[in-house]
């Protein structure tokens, strides 16, 4: 499904086509279908269609718990996933979010019965994918326990449908008749059909022994989702999916950016190298007057906001989807042009400021290194990493507040007067 008012409806969108044309690449016997809301922008609804996708159009279902004390404001809509059982031109539907990965065709989820979901938490099925037999009767009851504000824990379709199918824990197991017949009733599906992420985490390759490894899902924090540049290495398998989009659809529509943003980059450390001044013939000055207490004071809070904004903006205006490959490169150019740029305002020591930069580089070799053990080995390498690169990082930090003091004794920031003769070029 996809609906609008999310800060990030693109990315869903992304990776609803993704997921979809992955799909059409393992040859899955079935329709692909998008159930939108209304406000979903034509275009993508056209670019769905371009891929051979059915996009089914409905009016948002309201939600009536809003105003439930532990509610979720970005579950609002999921309600709308309960539109599958009104689809009832088709036999069996399988229900999916966009986040799954899919490693091998799984036509045989449409033989399970009139409900069927994965228990990735001992208690509580997931509804990342789960099979159903449309009926409008179902449909319509289901509006109507909406409308009587039946029982739901998170507000959201995960605690809806968890509320409405309460016995599915005892269930027995689906297993795909061999003679390719459709089953009745309500099935627990095994855990290969939703491989929560996490598990692969642990010991960094899939090791689930209950039914097909056919099904990656990311029920994760929303900023860790797979779409994500930063996702790898921080996570091992963004790149996974990565790959997929590179695959199936491409990265056309971010590359442009990334090129503008990049040749901009580049711009800026040309013209720092360019215009960086020199201190060779700076006056001294050794008295330390109120005046410039305070603006030591100043210039100590102004050059550490700058220094944290060099490392941050780049971050932030980066596409979030493009490929990570682009986009920490992107990163750490961006990072070193704005760090660059601080150096030459403020005649800081290069190495000082760029030692955070140079911790960022070691840490992604560190978390992308493909030979660990397992994930504990790896979770330790990269604390071990941490703990021994942020006392130089302090140090460096400290250095650079500590250098300040003698800059602003020099007349090139002495309040009053300016001194004759300090040179400045008219670009600086």
């Amino acid at each position: 499904m996809m609906y609008m008012g999310t800060p990030r409806d693109y990315e869903f969108y992304v990776a609803t086509r993704v997921m979809m044309r992955s799909l059409g690449r393992l040859s899955a016997s079935a329709d692909r279908v998008v159930v939108a809301s209304l406000d979903v922008p034509p275009r993508w609804v056209e670019a769905l269609k371009d891929d051979g996708v059915k996009v089914v159009s409905v009016d948002n279902l309201k939600n009536p718990y809003e105003k439930q004390e532990n509610f979720n404001m970005r579950f609002k809509l999921t309600l709308n996933k309960l539109y599958a059982w009104s689809l009832v031109s088709y036999e069996r539907v399988v229900m999916l979010d966009s986040d799954n990965i899919f490693l091998q065709n799984t036509d045989e989820l449409f033989q399970c019965g009139r409900f069927c979901a994965v228990f990735i938490n001992p208690c509580i099925f997931h509804t990342g994918l789960f099979v159903l037999k449309p009926s409008m009767d179902v449909f319509k009851n289901m509006l109507h326990e909406l409308a009587v504000g039946r029982e739901n824990p998170d507000g959201a379709d995960q605690g809806f449908l968890a509320s409405y199918f309460p016995d599915l824990l005892d269930q027995p197991m689906f297993h795909p008749p061999a003679n390719g017949t459709k089953l009745e009733g309500t099935y627990r599906l095994p855990l290969g059909y939703q491989m929560d992420a996490s598990y692969y985490y642990l010991k960094l390759r899939w090791s689930i022994p209950c039914g097909p490894n056919s099904v990656i899902t990311f029920p994760s924090a929303p900023w860790f989702k797979p779409w994500y540049w930063w996702s790898w290495p921080v996570l091992p398998l963004g790149l996974s999916w990565h790959e997929q989009r590179r695959e199936n659809l491409g990265y056309s529509s971010e590359i442009p950016v990334v090129l503008i943003q990049a040749v901009l980059y580049i711009g800026v450390i040309a013209v720092t190298r360019l215009a960086r001044p020199s201190l060779s013939k700076m006056c001294y000055n050794r008295r330390m007057e109120k005046s410039t207490m305070f603006l030591l004071s100043l210039l100590r809070v102004v050059v550490a906001w700058s220094i944290l904004a060099a490392y941050t903006i780049p971050f932030f205006i980066i596409p979030r989807t493009v490929h990570p490959l682009l986009g920490w490169p992107l990163y750490l150019l961006g990072s070193f042009s704005l760090s660059s740029l601080v150096i030459n305002i403020f005649l800081l020591h290069p190495l000082s400021v760029l030692t955070t930069w140079f911790g960022i580089i070691g840490a992604l070799f560190v978390m992308s290194f493909p030979w660990y053990l397992n994930g504990v080995v790896r979770a330790l390498a990269v604390f071990a990493y941490a703990f021994c690169c942020a006392p130089l990082i302090w140090a460096s930090l400290v250095k650079t507040m500590s250098s300040l003091q003698v800059l602003v004794e020099r007349d090139a920031f002495r309040l009053g007067e300016p001194n004759q003769n300090a040179e400045f070029t008219k670009l600086y």
